[in-house]
């Protein structure tokens, strides 16, 4: 069971059976202050604080590390750590500083880490009224009992901050690791087309020429035998033509068929993308001729899903491609934060130095909490014009 769980859900099942676990003692408490009506009132709201807590922390730890944090999970936050410390102050107990434990257990998935650190030191001395109220310290005592919690907090939020920090190295591990396998994808595409135009390439030059020279040889031997003979010659030139047509059409197969696919290229790089789904809608037969082209197409398609998840703060990219004879055109939509203008950064700046090396443009839109849409145009023409040029070029050349 435990091998199906991975680390943040152990985080959330390890903090719940804490939360669980500390509803015993407070048990116990209001067991022994049932008689009394003030300390019944007030383990009453100690309950109440349990409950929110629980609550909170469940809320909070759903698809932890898998999600974007907003606003209302901050407030949510608040409420948790105040929740804690209405615990103790309500069950006149140090319960609360367990479960601020816990609290810091999972603070540096929702918080910057400065943040977290100052909002935890707040919450432990916040209940050192608790220490000389509750269990008669002095204050100089109760300060030495806060700081002593303040120890172990610091050690479980550590302990979080470096299970965050790992999580994070893993997933961009992961994230890597798809734009390595796109690049191998196209990289294996090139050399497949470069092979492909290898073999033509020999087979026009080579074989063609001596079939071509054959022929030549039986129509000039044809012209000097006579008889039986000349019949032979006539069966070997035509049959020599046949080869010589049946080369050249092999040839145009495989020159017709060096585009890249560019499914296969781009498709690993909507994989294991971290906190971030990526809808990728690419048509059925989405091929380029050109490999550079293809390479500034995979280029810019990873730095977009970069950009949404470093700094769009996205849950949710869509990736619309189409292609017509003369253009591929890219639409990419994301529900992030947006912003009032567009900073153009290095990504963009190298996204646009790419495109416009080929003719190419980009767009972008946003406004604040409305994401960012980016619509790129990749030209074909010119690559498709050469291409044909060429083979209008060899389809007239003599043999």
């Amino acid at each position: 069971m435990l091998r199906d769980l991975n680390h943040n859900r152990l985080l959330r099942v390890a903090g719940l059976f804490t939360w669980a676990v500390i509803g015993l003692p407070l048990l116990m408490l209001s067991l022994a202050q049932v008689e009394q009506l003030a300390g019944g009132a007030r383990m009453g709201l100690a309950w109440i604080a349990w409950a929110v807590f629980g609550l909170s922390y469940a809320w909070l730890t759903r698809g932890l590390g898998e999600r974007r944090i907003g606003a209302f999970d901050h407030l949510l936050v608040v409420l948790l750590a105040g929740s804690a410390i209405g615990i103790s102050y309500y069950s006149q107990s140090g319960l609360g500083s367990i479960l601020l434990m816990v609290v810091a257990c999972v603070l540096p998935w929702l918080l910057p880490l400065w943040v977290g650190v100052a909002l935890l030191v707040a919450c432990e001395f916040v209940i050192v009224p608790v220490y000389v109220r509750g269990w008669d310290f002095t204050w100089v005592e109760a300060a030495l009992q806060a700081a002593l919690y303040v120890g172990f907090t610091g050690f479980a939020f550590v302990t979080g901050f470096v299970a965050h920090q790992q999580a994070q190295a893993r997933e961009e591990q992961r994230r890597l690791n798809a734009e390595l396998r796109a690049t191998r994808a196209l990289l294996a595409e090139s050399v497949r087309v470069n092979e492909r135009t290898r073999i033509s390439r020999e087979l026009h030059d080579l074989l063609g020429h001596h079939l071509t020279a054959l022929s030549l040889n039986l129509e000039i031997a044809s012209h000097l035998a006579s008889g039986q003979a000349q019949e032979h010659v006539g069966q070997a030139q035509t049959l020599a033509k046949l080869l010589l047509s049946d080369v050249r059409e092999a040839v145009s197969q495989l020159r017709d068929d060096d585009a890249i696919d560019m499914r296969a290229t781009l498709l690993p790089l909507a994989e294991h993308v971290p906190s971030l789904q990526v809808d990728m809608q690419l048509p059925v037969q989405f091929v380029v001729d050109d490999p550079e082209r293809a390479h500034v197409l995979l280029r810019c398609t990873q730095e977009i899903i970069t950009n949404a998840v470093r700094h769009s703060g996205a849950s949710l990219l869509r990736l619309r491609y189409s292609q017509d004879r003369d253009t591929i055109r890219v639409d990419a939509r994301d529900d992030g934060r947006g912003a009032e203008a567009a900073r153009i950064g290095n990504g963009l700046t190298g996204m646009r130095e790419r495109l416009a090396a080929y003719g190419g443009t980009l767009q972008v839109e946003t406004a604040p909490e409305r994401g960012f849409v980016l619509k790129l145009e990749l030209p074909l023409a010119d690559a498709t014009g050469l291409r044909d040029a060429a083979r209008r070029g060899r389809a007239q050349a003599p043999a």
